[in-house]
This record gives structure tokens, sequence and C-alpha cells, in this order.
């Protein structure tokens, strides 16, 4: 199971230049749309990077995972917020989503040991 989710994240975002490259209105917008969405309002950004990473492990995407972890530290999120996160994730994902929550503790894991 264990996966180098520090470098997972790093591979993609240089893939994803390549994208940006290729494609630069369509990323643009998409990164416009991010900053939006992932903007203090009514919810804080961690909140917002919490339901994002619950959301990862619902439809299984690997790196969203990656990325949403990583925001996740750097947005102060606490293991326990996490391990929350985790319970609402397999509620509504249900066994699927057990697979890749464990893999979500890993990666926060790994980006927080990374951060100290």
């Amino acid at each position: 199971m264990h996966k180098d989710w520090q470098a997972m994240a790093s591979e993609l975002s240089s893939a994803i230049k390549e994208v940006r490259l290729g494609s630069p209105e369509v990323t643009k917008a998409f990164s416009a749309m991010a900053k939006a969405a992932t903007e203090a309002g009514v919810l804080d950004t961690k909140t917002k990077e919490l339901i994002a990473l619950a959301i990862s492990i619902a439809i299984r995407c690997d790196g969203c995972v990656a990325f949403h972890s990583q925001a996740a530290v750097k947005q102060g999120a606490s293991r326990e917020e996490i391990m929350e996160v985790m319970g609402m994730a397999l509620y509504m994902g249900a066994g699927p989503s057990l697979m890749y929550a464990a893999q979500a503790v890993e990666a926060y894991d790994q980006f927080a040991a990374a951060a100290k």
C-alpha cells in the first residue's frame, strides 16, 4: 500500500505544467475556479480542503488525495480532523472508500512529518 505521496504531488505538478503549456486558456480557467472555490468565505479554507480530501477519497483520486492532504497540512489541519473527515468519506463512499481513507492517512502523515 505504501506510496510516496510527496513524490506523487511533485511529479503531478510537473506533468500539470505540461498540460498548462498545451492548453493555457483551459488550465487558466481551471486555476481561477480552484482559487475561487478554496478562498475563505462562510467556510474557511481549511474546512474546504477537508471537504476536498473527503471527496478525493470517495472518488478514489490518488492525485487529489496527494494534493488535498498536502493542502490540509498547509492549512493547519490536525490528524484528528483528518480522521473525522475519513469517517464522513467512509460513510459516503462505503467499502471502496475505506481503502482510500487508509491511503489518505498515510499521505497526511508523510506531509505532516515533512512540514516539521
